[in-house]
């Protein structure tokens, strides 16, 4: 039987977060189809942009409405006022991603991470509980380990090179020096060793679905099956083969194609 996907538009907005302008793209179904739209978490270098066209695709699968927003700091959004607090992950659930589902009067949704962005969607999956109607992590690191310390060490080693940094400014302009240090300095800092999610993942109790490359070059499958293991919810693992970091870019129709499938079981 032929299904007949709905056409997609797009719209941009601003919501006031807490050091600043949040810029927030949305994107509909024509024909929409009930259900708690999809809100996604970029990762630790990301913008909305650079989600390119991974959520018009998910909206046009899935008939739901998808959301994105830049960070504090990140993409269009207001440059951050200083350095990211080591606790920055639990921190998104009860700031800005507060901020962005109150302004836009969401009050059910389906959090998507990808990246440190899994790792805030298990937040935001925790504190909003009553909200939260599903929750899906990709490539999200649950604690720092050996090959993560190494993907970022790799990492500062490919940034040494001024025209990384140039292509980073394509996205992020006169902030993609703060992005950067953001991200490796962070993670890399003797305090940020003892990280992890095991104390929050006993407070989700919606259902997940947990994608995660076998080839991740910051995480091995070990942090997938703690997410699934450690979940009170109902929990799906998706472990994909020959697969990197952004299984969304290199295979965007099996994730789109998860995603579709796992969403058609929630609300």
């Amino acid at each position: 039987m032929n299904i007949r996907l709905p056409h997609t538009t797009s719209q941009d907005a601003w919501v006031e977060g807490r050091h600043g302008r949040l810029f927030v793209r949305s994107w509909a179904p024509t024909e929409s189809l009930p259900g708690a739209p999809i809100l996604l978490l970029h990762d630790s270098l990301g913008s909305v942009e650079l989600w390119r066209g991974f959520p018009a695709a998910l909206c046009k699968a899935t008939g739901r409405r998808v959301v994105a927003y830049d960070r504090c700091g990140f993409g269009h959004s207001d440059p951050h006022p200083g350095t990211l607090a080591l606790d920055f992950i639990a921190r998104e659930a009860e700031g800005d991603f507060a901020a962005v589902i109150d302004q836009l009067g969401i009050a059910r949704f389906i959090v998507f991470g990808h990246s440190v962005g899994g790792g805030m969607a298990v937040n935001c999956a925790a504190h909003h509980g009553a909200a939260c109607v599903a929750l899906i992590t990709e490539s999200a690191q649950a604690f720092v380990e050996d090959r993560t310390v190494a993907g970022l060490e790799d990492a500062r080693a490919l940034f040494s090179d001024p025209g990384q940094v140039e292509r980073l400014k394509r996205y992020h302009g006169d902030k993609a020096r703060w992005v950067l240090d953001a991200w490796i300095e962070t993670w890399l800092h003797p305090d940020f060793a003892a990280w992890s999610l095991c104390a929050v993942l006993p407070q989700v109790t919606c259902p997940s679905l947990v994608i995660h490359g076998v080839d991740d070059e910051y995480g091995s499958p070990a942090h997938p099956q703690l997410i699934t293991e450690r979940s009170a919810g109902p929990a799906r693992l998706e472990l994909m083969a020959d697969t990197c970091h952004v299984p969304h870019r290199e295979r965007e129709a099996k994730v789109v194609a998860m995603v579709r499938s796992f969403v058609a079981t929630v609300g």
